[in-house]
């Protein structure tokens, strides 16, 4: 999974859904396409952002299988496989979503074990599940809903070492756990993509994989070229300033999401509804107003920096 001499991102994908609510396939591929266009290694589908938990079992099948269809074999792609219950119930799904031709299946650790079950109950299953998906490439999601659970160091060791878990997708916030976790994981077929930009450089610096973030749902381009440019000598300023913008915007790109990322990807060109199947989640005119000043303010960032990459 893991280039070593190449970060990479991943982008965890959205669902477009026509203003009816249904899924819009035409808007599917279009974004697909956004995405490796835009430089992306691989694409993370029927995740969070992809608004997972609000899909029918059907819907979620039809949206990886388009997903696999429309790329072609161009990039990679994983998906979500663990929606809860039995754990051969949670098996069986893993193992349609890898028939589908993903080349990983993601667990949501969650799925496997409560919020107030120890480390050792999620072991047991997690060993359950493997036993129970032959050989399939797996890898881990710490999802922060229904509520949020993280690989420890140890765990993640434990569970690399089968030689089965092949992607983590890290949500933890903390640069340390991550530098913990990168040694627990080293192994070359393994690779930790990290979600939270506030430590973006750091971690890459540190041996991350990559990042997979919902901030490219924003700006893919900026992303692939922070993963390219995080360690080179000669544009120092330039990507501490990326870092710091995307500290500084923190807050408005989570504001309503994944709504506000449809509606900045309206702004780019992309035929896309706004709609979504979360509640709370619309797109007001003081909404608006902060995406205009994003965008104004990417566009600065741009100039700023002399950046030739696509608004």
């Amino acid at each position: 999974m893991l280039n070593r001499k190449k970060r990479e991102f991943i982008p965890v994908m959205l669902t477009p859904f026509k203003d009816n609510g249904q899924i819009d396939f035409n808007g599917l591929t279009e974004l697909t396409e956004f995405y490796i266009k835009s430089g992306a290694s691989g694409l993370f589908s029927n995740c969070l952002s992809s608004e997972m938990f609000e899909l029918t079992e059907q819907e979620r099948l039809h949206i990886v299988k388009h997903v696999v269809n429309v790329t072609g074999g161009a990039v990679r792609v994983v998906a979500s496989g663990t929606f809860g219950g039995k754990i051969q119930t949670q098996a069986d799904f893993v193992k349609k979503i890898y028939e589908l031709g993903a080349d990983a299946v993601i667990i949501i650790i969650n799925m496997l074990a409560n919020q107030d079950e120890p480390d050792e109950v999620f072991n047991v299953n997690m060993f359950k599940l493997l036993d129970l998906t032959c050989q399939i490439p797996l890898g881990f999601y710490e999802c922060p809903v229904p509520y949020k659970r993280l690989i420890s160091q140890e765990q993640l060791k434990l569970f690399v070492s089968t030689k089965r878990i092949i992607y983590h997708k890290d949500t933890c916030l903390d640069i340390e756990q991550v530098k913990l976790k990168l040694k627990a994981g080293d192994d070359s077929e393994f690779g930790l993509y990290v979600a939270y930009m506030g430590h973006a450089v750091a971690s890459l610096k540190a041996g991350a994989s990559g990042l997979s973030c919902i901030q490219g749902n924003y700006w893919p381009e900026l992303i692939v070229w922070l993963c390219d440019n995080f360690n080179n000598a000669s544009l120092t300023k330039e990507v501490a300033k990326v870092q710091q913008f995307f500290i500084d915007n923190m807050e408005v790109m989570h504001n309503v999401y994944p709504a506000t990322a449809k509606y900045y990807l309206q702004k780019k060109g992309l035929h896309l509804s706004t709609f979504t199947r979360q509640k709370d989640r619309e797109v007001t005119r003081v909404t608006r107003n902060k995406m205009g000043k994003l965008l104004n303010d990417y566009k600065k960032l741009l100039n700023d920096l002399e950046l030739r990459l696509t608004i």
